[in-house]
């Protein structure tokens, strides 16, 4: 019974795919510029199959000092347009907030690998309460601005976060489960949350019908799902309606076989070691054409991963990562496209930059908008990073 439930609730969104497919989108004109993000559903504790149990603190603790010496060691070698190393953006659950574990990633932030944002996790055992979500993002909000992470509107007012919903059920977009809260989007947006990565979910209920997008909530902000309706992002237009719904590729892979069969499978971005970033997945998250209306030569890629999964360590910083990287780079080289490495506060600025008009380089516009609290370091271990003013096209 579970694949037919499955297949029902996958309609909307498949209906989409193949309207996009027999509609295509404007294509770039030459090599286009490829902006990469990953979010990391960051989660130190986690404890593979053992649902809600966590792991000890020295284990995290051990666990992030591994992470923090093989992340460099890893994607060092391989620099983007602009100088800068594949980077994650560190999406780490309020519920889970240890301020020892933050200081220690906080640090590796600093040093220019990466950059934290929020995570939550909630309405398990019940569906939680406006009041209580909004409570917890507050003080998590502000727990990590002490720490020196987050960001602010062109350097003044309350920090600004990014934002990735525990079990894809943002704003109650899972019947009730694993949130609760109707008007979760309105407080996001009243909290100072810039943006929401959480999609794709598929094969997930929460997955709309909207799907390859970037765009601004068309329902209200308190209304259950208001992200399942959107006003595409396109050029000339400044988006006024925070956060902006960032998605990731969401399409079919009609290579994969089993048993030598054709075997259809979703590509959603999720980034494991069975399923690791390939050239051959490359290709399908361009064909997804993720871009700001007007722009198609900027092609935003928001992936997704559980970096913290022992399970994954090989797409993480092992050779799986590596080779992906040294192909990615050496088709930089060939002319086949220009390749940007952000995080997802720089990703929301370059998107703010394309509704602008800006054209050329979006490595430019990193701190369009949303600036760190705490400027990070250049990277200390090879070539150096250099930030560019945002001050022109």
């Amino acid at each position: 019974m579970e694949l037919p439930r499955k297949i029902v609730r996958s309609m909307p969104w498949v209906l989409s795919y193949f309207v996009q497919r027999c509609v295509p989108r404007a294509g770039p004109r030459g090599a286009p510029h490829l902006i990469l993000c990953l979010a990391d559903h960051f989660e130190p504790a986690i404890v593979p199959g053992e649902g809600p149990r966590q792991a000890s603190r020295d284990t995290q603790e051990a666990r992030l000092e591994h992470w923090c010496r093989e992340i460099p060691r890893a994607v060092n070698k391989w620099r983007d347009a602009e100088g800068f190393p594949f980077r994650h953006t560190y999406f780490y659950p309020a519920e889970q907030y240890e301020s020892g574990i933050i200081e220690r990633i906080a640090r590796h932030c600093h040093d220019g690998w990466g950059e934290v944002e929020i995570h939550l996790h909630h309405g398990f055992s019940e569906p939680d309460t406006a009041s209580n979500t909004r409570n917890t993002l507050l003080r998590f909000r502000d727990a990590l601005a002490s720490h020196g992470c987050l960001s602010q509107f062109k350097g003044e007012g309350e920090p600004r976060y990014a934002f990735v919903h525990g079990n894809f059920a943002l704003a109650n977009s899972a019947r009730n489960r694993h949130c609760g809260v109707d008007s979760e989007m309105r407080i996001l947006s009243e909290t100072g949350c810039f943006g929401d990565f959480t999609l794709p979910s598929a094969p997930n209920v929460s997955q709309t019908a909207k799907i390859n997008s970037l765009y601004e909530c068309a329902l209200p902000l308190d209304q259950r799902a208001p992200h399942r309706k959107g006003r595409d992002l396109q050029v000339g237009r400044t988006p006024d309606v925070f956060p902006l719904i960032v998605q990731g590729p969401l399409m079919w892979d009609f290579s994969r076989r089993k048993r030598g069969v054709p075997f259809p499978a979703i590509e959603n971005g999720e980034i494991t070691a069975q399923h690791p970033p390939t050239m051959k997945r490359l290709r399908l998250w361009r064909k997804a054409a993720i871009s700001v209306k007007g722009r198609p030569d900027w092609i935003f890629v928001k992936l997704h991963c559980h970096g913290m999964d022992p399970r994954d360590s090989q797409a993480m910083h092992g050779d799986l990562l590596k080779s992906f990287l040294r192909q990615l780079a050496d088709g930089a080289k060939d002319g086949n496209y220009q390749v940007h490495f952000t995080t997802a506060r720089e990703m929301v600025n370059i998107l703010l930059a394309a509704c602008d008009g800006k054209t050329g380089n979006p490595g430019l516009f990193r701190d369009y908008g949303f600036t760190l609290m705490c400027k990070s370091a250049e990277p200390k271990i090879g070539r150096v990073a250099h930030l560019i003013s945002n001050s022109g096209d």
